[in-house]
């Protein structure tokens, strides 16, 4: 089964953030990346810029165990304040899937 973390991070310099958002995003991006790939509980599949937010998606068979691996980082980064978090247990056509929202 699929499981998800999605964050969605609010962008405070335009609808598609400033060079210095999406800088930081790029920072933050490599070290969930890293993190997943080092603890082996999923994967991070990319990100999405526009309507001034930034979305990550990130992949797993345990939502709440990938979310305990990148928890300590997104609450690290001073971007992500005021950002949601939505895990999601089952895969994103499933309508049963349950969704737990997350405040960071």
């Amino acid at each position: 089964m699929e499981q998800a973390v999605i964050a969605y991070i609010p962008l405070r310099e335009g609808s598609f953030g400033s060079k210095r958002e999406c800088a930081e995003i790029a920072d933050l991006t490599a070290k969930l990346q890293q993190a997943i790939d080092h603890h082996g509980v999923g994967e991070f599949d990319g990100d999405e810029f526009g309507g001034g937010r930034c979305v990550l998606f990130m992949y797993g068979p345990d939502a709440d165990q990938l979310f305990g691996v990148i928890a300590p980082i997104l609450k690290a980064f001073p971007l992500t304040r005021g950002s949601i978090v939505i895990k999601r247990y089952g895969e994103a056509k499933n309508p049963d899937a349950v969704e737990v929202r997350v405040d960071l």
